[in-house]
């Protein structure tokens, strides 16, 4: 492309943004608020990822001893256990100790116990980590089998669920992310085919003279990208403030939760919603063209 021709369609988006700059703003505005709302949920989506992969990772099985099991029994176990594979560590917790944890836990309401005198209904467990969490579900049924073992529990359940809510976040939000952008994609259109409409006698006259469609529809395709530059660019910002404020939030009140990094994290979410508003526009830009150019 030439440099002339270059300054000609930059010459004419610009102006053309001008004429009609009600029209450019709302644009604009739709598809910054298009792109925050997708920004949000593709951040939320893969905070929850990471959050489920950290949970997962630090899964570990609960065994749990029945009360027939002597001393004898429950040192025969734990050796079984470490001699299976995968097996990272092993820790043994007795019915005292479960007992003291269980009134750290209640913290100020640790008065309920108080009813149970010198009994203790807790028993005697272990508390097992594995080398991968993809083995973790393997080794827990094969642990409940064994004999004086109670129950064999892992946090499984909890991840499933988390996963089911990442499920959930991610379909919704793509649905959501369709409409939007199909929103967008029809403003835009309106918007550029009102510039069209304009100058259809002027797009004419330069089909009969000979100009390919390509050089007429320039102008116009970059005028799309702009606005979803812009759209884009005005998202990227208002996501970088909402990002550092719920981030500062959360670690107010949850010091150790595994959100992921602002940086370069969020460059990355910035470049990818910059980039989508400038797609959204080119195509946009692309459908309002069509029936103009069939001359």
């Amino acid at each position: 492309m030439k440099l002339s021709t270059a300054e000609y369609f930059l010459h004419e988006v610009a102006i053309s943004l001008r004429r009609k700059n009600l029209m450019s703003f709302a644009s604009i505005g739709t598809v910054a608020v298009s792109l925050f709302v997708l920004g949000v949920f593709l951040i939320l989506v893969l905070n929850f990822n990471r959050l489920a992969g950290t949970l997962e990772s630090q899964v570990q099985i609960s065994v749990y001893f029945n009360d027939e099991a002597t001393a004898a029994k429950q040192r025969e176990v734990a050796s079984a256990i470490q001699g299976m594979q995968g097996i990272s560590s092993i820790h043994y917790v007795s019915r005292a100790e479960a007992m003291e944890r269980l009134r750290e836990r209640l913290g100020d309401q640790k008065y309920l116990l108080d009813s149970l005198e010198d009994e203790n209904p807790l028993p005697d467990s272990l508390e097992i980590v594995v080398k991968r969490p993809d083995m973790v579900e393997t080794a827990a049924k094969a642990i409940s089998k064994m004999e004086g073992v109670e129950e064999a529990k892992y946090g499984q359940d909890v991840i499933e669920h988390l996963f089911d809510i990442t499920r959930l976040v991610r379909i919704f939000g793509l649905a959501l992310m369709v409409l939007l952008a199909a929103a967008t994609i029809f403003i835009i259109a309106n918007t550029i085919r009102l510039t069209v409409f304009a100058r259809r006698k002027e797009i004419a006259i330069m089909k009969y003279v000979g100009a390919t469609d390509w050089f007429i529809r320039w102008p116009f395709i970059l005028e799309g990208m702009v606005l979803g530059l812009i759209g884009g660019i005005l998202a990227a910002i208002a996501l970088r403030s909402f990002y550092a404020a719920m981030a500062a939030k959360i670690y107010s009140t949850l010091t150790f939760f595994p959100l992921m990094p602002q940086y370069p994290f969020m460059n990355y979410v910035a470049v990818a919603i910059i980039l989508s508003g400038m797609i959204i526009g080119t195509i946009g830009s692309a459908i309002s063209l069509k029936r103009f150019l069939q001359v």
